[in-house]
């Protein structure tokens, strides 16, 4: 099939609304001279974290086969997840690698994704054949959770093509599922999330769809002469995310158009869950990518309501779809209900939606994310208290859409960035940029969070595009005290979805178990908080998914304590 081709940049789709485009233009200039004149930059030269990827063993490098047509999968992917596969307390490392679009020559074999084993103290061996989860599609996401309640992680991969479940037998060694289960969605698949959204005490499975894509009817896109990947609204072609219902047998049913799935479209790239209206049901929020956002409300049984718009998570203030990629959620600003932050394209700020209980406000400016957000093209994004000082501060991974002569070393690269959360509820950005002393450009996309030699501190790794990955290990020598909670169900699997608070100092705090986040990844699902000067925490309750409340009591800061459901004292209120 012969290529169509239109003169278009990944902005043309607003040319038939180009008053609407130059009023948001100017709404954004006078949002960026509008925000408060208070401190915006941490300039003490501090790193918090040093680059050891490949000294540590993780030799990770991902592919996107560009090989002369822009082909629009190549610019997306891919995530990472930061799991226990073996049981053994601490956190592997498990990438998902693109590969090729094209079809395969006679011969050549697909890269596969690769698993890396952590042998106690951080640093890693790679584990042959992935342990069996060496999938070999063009791949995308990944999410992680103990589907079938037998005690150990498995893994459910998407991709451009069918979608892959790898069931742990125990030993952290995988067996594909995929077609027994129901879950080889053809489609193309992007971010998911293990999560029980009918109260059965199994975890469902939800994942955001980007769009009915094929290689033979690509499109060809230019900007001033020089060809580049399409924005989606050029094909015109939205997916339907899907929801598959666990059957308890290992089985799922795809319940996507039973449950409405279908009365709202969108370029589906990021997804988060959450209790987002306070009714005891777990609800579900897509970033689309230029088109608005989508919340489920989970009214239970299987019955959601798509509120965003009502609820103000749609669009921005100034009502902009905008170009929606990652998503962090959590309790920012203190008051016991869960935050939502979108990252998007260059020329776009953050928008941070601010749960006022009964809908959201857009408080980007007012958190100083407005101006120095826009700078860069955003895709890994995670919300976490890397100083442990009580404040959730903020990483974001960057990489442009279009290439650009400003870093030599990639067309496509940009620096990262890093920003401390601040008694204030303001964010303040840390130089060295990215909080690394050597400065890092590569095209970032998936981030994943967690403590990966269990010294108290929080770490990333990054996958970047067509480069190696960055494993960033936290290197901040004055981080505050610290506990951590492994919150368990009487199942014993991680108690997805579980709100753990407690009392630090003056301050209440609020964290999830919530292994979804970010841009295709999967985080540590263990909860952290950070203590600063403060020796013991206080106060630990956990809200289940089931609606009960359990209190635990107080603990000495600087350990792991396993939360497990029915050991607390029920809270009747």
């Amino acid at each position: 099939m012969a290529l169509k081709s239109r003169r278009l940049d990944w902005f043309s789709f607003q040319s038939r609304l180009a008053y609407r485009a130059l009023t948001a233009l100017l709404i954004l200039v006078v949002a960026a001279c509008s925000e408060r004149p208070t401190e915006t930059v941490d300039r003490s030269s501090r790193a918090w974290f040093s680059e050891e990827a490949a000294s540590r063993g993780i030799t990770f490098r991902h592919q996107t086969g560009f090989a002369g047509r822009h082909l629009l999968p190549e610019i997306v992917g891919s995530g990472a997840a930061l799991v226990d596969v073996d049981g053994d307390g601490d956190l592997d490392a498990y990438l998902v690698q693109s590969g090729t679009l094209y079809d395969l020559e006679q011969g050549r074999e697909q890269p596969a994704n690769r698993l890396y084993i952590n042998r106690g103290d951080g640093w890693f061996e790679e584990a042959k054949d992935a342990h069996g989860a060496d999938d070999r599609g063009y791949g995308m996401g990944v999410a992680v959770g103990d589907y079938d309640n037998d005690g150990d992680i498995d893994l459910f991969v998407t991709n451009v093509g069918p979608n892959a479940l790898f069931r742990n037998d125990g030993h952290g060694h995988f067996e594909n599922v995929s077609a027994q289960a129901g879950l080889d969605d053809p489609g193309w698949g992007t971010a998911a999330v293990f999560v029980d959204l009918d109260g059965d005490r199994d975890l469902d499975l939800f994942h955001a769809n980007y769009i009915n894509w094929s290689e033979v009817a690509e499109l060809q896109c230019f900007i001033s002469g020089v060809p580049t990947y399409c924005p989606p609204q050029n094909y015109q072609s939205s997916a339907v995310d899907r929801l598959f219902r666990n059957n308890g047998d290992g089985s799922f049913s795809d319940i996507s158009l039973e449950v409405g799935l279908n009365r709202a479209f969108g370029n589906g790239f990021g997804v988060v869950t959450g209790d987002f209206d306070h009714d005891g049901n777990t609800d579900v929020f897509v970033a689309n990518d230029m088109m608005v956002n989508q919340l489920w409300l989970n009214r239970g049984s299987f019955q959601f309501d798509e509120e965003a718009m009502l609820r103000g998570v749609a669009v921005d203030e100034y009502g902009v779809a905008k170009a929606g990629m990652g998503v962090a959620s959590g309790d920012v600003d203190n008051d016991g209900d869960i935050d939502l932050l979108v990252v998007n394209l260059q020329g776009q700020t953050d928008s941070f939606f601010r749960n006022e209980g009964t809908y959201f406000t857009d408080a980007t400016s007012a958190l100083g994310l407005a101006s120095p957000s826009r700078r860069y093209t955003r895709w890994g994004v995670v919300l976490a208290d890397f100083d442990n000082d009580g404040q959730l501060d903020l990483y974001e991974a960057n990489g442009r859409v279009d290439p650009s002569t400003a870093y030599t070393s990639d067309l496509r690269g940009e620096p990262n960035v890093l920003f401390r959360g601040t008694s204030n509820g303001r964010f303040v950005e840390i130089y060295p940029k990215g909080g690394t002393r050597e400065p890092l450009i590569h095209s970032s996309r998936g981030t994943a969070v967690g403590d990966i030699d269990n010294d108290g501190g929080l770490d990333l790794l990054v996958v970047n595009r067509d480069g190696p990955a960055y494993l960033l290990m936290n290197r901040l020598s004055e981080r505050g005290n610290w506990i951590r909670f492994k919150v368990l169900l009487r199942e014993g699997r991680d108690a997805h979805g579980a709100l753990v608070t407690a009392i630090v100092g003056s301050n209440k705090l609020t964290r999830r178990v919530q292994p979804e986040g970010s841009y295709l990844d999967s985080n540590d699902p263990r909860v952290h908080f950070g203590l600063s000067t403060q020796s013991r925490i206080r106060d630990i309750e956990v809200l289940w998914p089931s609606g009960k409340t359990e209190v635990f009591g107080d603990f000495e800061a600087g350990r792991t304590v396993y939360l497990r459901e029915g050991e607390g004292t029920v809270l009747r209120r």
